[in-house]
C-alpha cells in the first residue's frame, strides 16, 4: 500500500482533468483494498474509488478526502471445459483490454467485441460495459464485493446484479466495492455471433455469423480507432471518457413527441430517427443522432480547450489544456441544445465528482 498527499487526479484519468486528492492510497491486493476502504469508513471521511479513470470526471478543486487507487492484480482460471466454458476470476484492478486480448489467445469467446475499451475490470459490471452487440452482463457469472454498510464480503450472482443498459445494482450507490469478477466464457476458436452490422460488413460476413476470435478483435479495434476510441497519448480525440452521453430510452409517448419534433426541425425528407426497440420496453434512440441533428458537429468547440471529437460526436474531449469547468461547460451546452430542439434530456455516462452539468 502506497500513500501520497496532493496527487493530481488529472494524471490518473483518461480525460486528463481534475484537481488534487487530499490523500491518495494505491492498493495492489484485495486485502489492501478492503483494509483501505474500512480505514476511511471507520474515520468517517470522504472516499473516492478510482481504477483506470476512464469513466471519471473530477472537479478542478480536486477531492477533499481519500482516493483509493485500485491496482489489484490476478487472473485465475477456476475451471475450463467445452461444456461449461471457462470460469475466469479477474481482480478488479486488472486492465480490461489486456484481459480481452488474453481471451482471444486462450480461446475464450464472449468479450471479443469489447476490445479497446479503456479502464479496469472491476468497473465493467458497475455500468454493464457494452459495445458492438456485446455486454459484460452476458458473460459475468458473479461479482465479489465488499459491502461497506454491512462490513462483509458478498458474492452477487448475475441474476442479482440487476443488469440493464449501462446500469447495475452497483451503479449510483457507494455501498459496494468490486473486489473481483467471475466470468463464464465459451471455450471456442470462433467469436460469438457478430451482432453489429458495420462490424459484419468490415469482416465481410453476414450479421449473425461467427469469425475467428483474433479477426473479431482486430475488426473492433479498427472500428474504435476510426472513432478515436482507443487511447493514444498523441491524439487528443482520445483524451476523453469515451461516449459522454448514454443513448436515451424513451416511452412510447416520449418517442412519438421526438418524431414530431424531428419532422418539424428537419423536414419530412430527413431520414428516420435512428432508434431501435429496447428489450425491456421502450425505444432506444441514438444519442449521436440527436447531437448531430441538433447542430453539434464533429469538432464542435474548436479551437477551444474542450471540443467534441473530430471523429465521433459522442465524445467530449480535452484538446490539451482543458479544465474540468471547460469540459462541463461544453457537455452542458450539448445537453441543453439537444433538449431544446428535441425535448430529450441526455444523461452523462461518466461519474461526475464535484461536478454538475
Amino acid at each position: 500500500m502506497e500513500e501520497t498527499a496532493g496527487a493530481a487526479l488529472a494524471d490518473l484519468t483518461t480525460m486528463h482533468v481534475g484537481g488534487p486528492a487530499a490523500r491518495l492510497v494505491t492498493v495492489t491486493s484485495t486485502d489492501e483494498l478492503v483494509d483501505a476502504v474500512r480505514e476511511v469508513d471507520d474515520a468517517d471521511e470522504p472516499l473516492l474509488l478510482l481504477s483506470g479513470g476512464s469513466n471519471l470526471v473530477v472537479a478542478d478543486a480536486g477531492f477533499p478526502g481519500t482516493v483509493v487507487h485500485v491496482a489489484t492484480r490476478g487472473v485465475a482460471v477456476e475451471s475450463r471445459d467445452r461444456c461449461g466454458g471457462a470460469f475466469v476470476r479477474v481482480a478488479a484492478g486488472e486492465d480490461w483490454d489486456a484481459l480481452v486480448a488474453r481471451s482471444t489467445q486462450e480461446g475464450w469467446a464472449g468479450i471479443e467485441a469489447l476490445s479497446g475499451i479503456p479502464g479496469r475490470t472491476g468497473a465493467t459490471p458497475i455500468q454493464n460495459v457494452g459495445a458492438y452487440g456485446q455486454e459484460v452482463a452476458q458473460t459475468i457469472a458473479s461479482v465479489r464485493v465488499w459491502d461497506r454498510r454491512d462490513q462483509t464480503v458478498r458474492t452477487v450472482a448475475n441474476a442479482d446484479c440487476a443488469f440493464t443498459y449501462r446500469q447495475s445494482r452497483f451503479k449510483g450507490t457507494d455501498r459496494y466495492v468490486v473486489l473481483d469478477v467471475l466470468f463464464q466464457l465459451e471455450v471456442a476458436d470462433l467469436s460469438r455471433p457478430v451482432a453489429y452490422a458495420a462490424l459484419a460488413d468490415q469482416l465481410g460476413v453476414e450479421a449473425g455469423r461467427r469469425v475467428p476470435l483474433a479477426d473479431a478483435r482486430e475488426a473492433v479495434l479498427a472500428q474504435r480507432r476510426r472513432r478515436g476510441m482507443v487511447l493514444d497519448a498523441e491524439d487528443h480525440d482520445t483524451w476523453s471518457c469515451g461516449s459522454f452521453f448514454t443513448n436515451p430510452i424513451l416511452s412510447a409517448a416520449a418517442y412519438a413527441d421526438l418524431v414530431d419534433r424531428a419532422r418539424a426541425h428537419l423536414g419530412p425528407a430527413d431520414p428516420r430517427v435512428a432508434s431501435w426497440p429496447e428489450a425491456g420496453g421502450g425505444t432506444k434512440v441514438s444519442a449521436a443522432w440527436l447531437i448531430e441533428r441538433a447542430g453539434f458537429t464533429r469538432g464542435f468547440g474548436l479551437p477551444g480547450p474542450a471540443a467534441l471529437s473530430t471523429k465521433h460526436t459522442l465524445a467530449v474531449t480535452n484538446r490539451g489544456d482543458a479544465t474540468t469547468a471547460d469540459v462541463a461547460a461544453l457537455a452542458r451546452r450539448v445537453r441543453d441544445g439537444v433538449e431544446e430542439v428535441f425535448g430529450v434530456r441526455l444523461v452523462a455516462e461518466p461519474v461526475l465528482v464535484g461536478v454538475e452539468l
